[in-house]
């Protein structure tokens, strides 16, 4: 009884041991974070009224100046979804190509699948104009 209670012991202790540097890694990562974070604030608080930040956003519109909205181009938002689709598209094809030999014909048939019916909503949004950057009015 007592060999294997000291076994357990030991087996605990190299356990423990070893999800030890994931719990200083987790708490090295949050006090830098933490740090960082607070940096960033405070430093912030000196230029908040610059005005290359009162100018328009990477997205085309101009800034808001109260709570009421006006009314713009829905067009960046569709162009970034658009591309978030396509980049996990290509994304996915790349471990589906490592493992090409182990997945045989089913997973041919699969990725080809994807890419036929990603291929079609990409026909259908180029048909409807999606892809068309809108000319300044």
């Amino acid at each position: 009884m007592t060999i294997v209670v000291k076994i357990l012991l030991k087996f605990n202790q190299v356990m423990y041991h070893e999800y030890s540097n994931i719990v200083y890694f987790f708490f090295i990562a949050c006090t830098l974070s933490l740090v960082l974070f607070s940096l960033a604030f405070f430093l912030s608080l000196s230029n908040s009224k610059d005005i290359e930040k009162l100018g328009e956003y990477e997205c085309g519109f101009e800034p808001f100046d109260n709570a009421t909205r006006h009314p713009f181009d829905v067009h960046f938002y569709v162009v970034g979804i658009l591309f978030l689709i396509f980049d996990v598209e290509i994304s996915l094809l790349f471990p589906w190509v490592i493992g090409l030999r182990t997945l045989g014909s089913i997973g041919i048939n699969t990725m080809i699948s994807v890419l036929i019916i990603l291929g079609i909503g990409f026909i259908y949004e180029w048909r409807r104009g999606a892809l068309v950057w809108p000319q300044h009015r």
